[in-house]
């Protein structure tokens, strides 16, 4: 791994979206990263299979933190190190083979999350239907993605999508006070709920972060790129952030992100100027 002073971390699903084109300049942009010897990390709550195409099309051969904090995975050889086992967790196996990828699982894997959405349901008697129990073509309906890309949505290592059959606002409040008492992550995502076991975006960054002093023995800053609508544990977890605007169109409450931004360093662009992506780069390469 080439020395280098920052690591850039990506929350891709503005930028990528499962559908449509990239954002102008992206694949310039990552190209040139690649040419600076700067990592970009995605994050994306997508899964890994979801996560090939775009990867492949970007050529991006780092790291990746995917559904949402609930695992960082790792291509093969990135690094000549195996994570220390962390001394809360001192029995558990630092990392486990999924498909192509070593990953460092966060969140409790499979089939944690469906186990602890039937108990919610069970608990509260509010009716969930999960995403991976319809059938193909009624999946495809509800995600709006032809049916191969709609399977692989539902193909999840940590986390289980579902959405209320019925009920009331109360009813759903409810829902989530319950999973918080079970420290269960309940995330929304359109009208589709997330629910994931013990999943941690800053956990997964802190974790990845020393993987990444070990091989470079020398501590490299950690850089959010994110967007108005990115998670704010992303904005939080990193020395500094870039903030880019006019990314994608703002829905209220999308700017939870900037919740933290009187504690870091903070930089606001908008990629609709002419040279948005040059400037990243140019903060990214500039020593400290």
């Amino acid at each position: 791994m080439r020395q280098t002073h920052s690591i850039l971390y990506i929350d891709v699903d503005s930028l990528i979206p499962v559908r449509g084109s990239l954002i102008p300049g992206l694949d310039e942009f990552s190209a040139a990263l690649d040419h600076a010897g700067i990592p970009a990390v995605w994050l994306t709550s997508r899964t890994r299979l979801q996560m090939d195409e775009p990867r492949r099309k970007l050529a991006h051969s780092h790291p990746f933190i995917a559904e949402d904090g609930c695992g960082v995975f790792l291509p093969e050889g990135y690094f000549h190190l195996r994570p220390q086992t962390s001394p809360s967790h001192p029995q558990k196996a630092p990392t486990v083979r999924l498909g192509r990828f070593t990953c460092l699982p966060i969140a409790e894997p499979q089939p944690a999350a469906s186990d602890a959405l039937e108990a919610l349901s069970a608990e509260t008697g509010l009716s969930v239907v999960p995403l991976r129990s319809l059938p193909s073509r009624e999946l495809a309906q509800n995600l709006a993605l032809p049916s191969r890309e709609a399977d692989l949505a539902r193909q999840r290592d940590f986390d289980e999508l579902f959405f209320f059959a019925g009920g009331t606002a109360e009813d759903a409040a409810a829902f989530l006070s319950a999973g918080e008492r079970r420290n269960i992550q309940l995330r929304q995502r359109g009208v589709l709920w997330s629910l994931a076991v013990g999943a941690n975006i800053r956990r997964c960054i802190r974790e990845l972060s020393k993987l990444y002093d070990r091989a470079l023995r020398s501590h490299a800053r950690s850089v959010a790129l994110v967007t108005p609508s990115s998670s704010s544990a992303l904005f939080e977890a990193c020395d500094h952030a870039i903030l880019l605007r006019d990314v994608a169109k703002s829905h209220p409450g999308d700017d939870q992100s900037q919740n933290s931004s009187s504690v870091l360093k903070v930089m606001e662009l908008s990629l609709n100027s002419s040279d948005g992506w040059g400037q990243i780069l140019a903060a990214l390469t500039k020593r400290r």
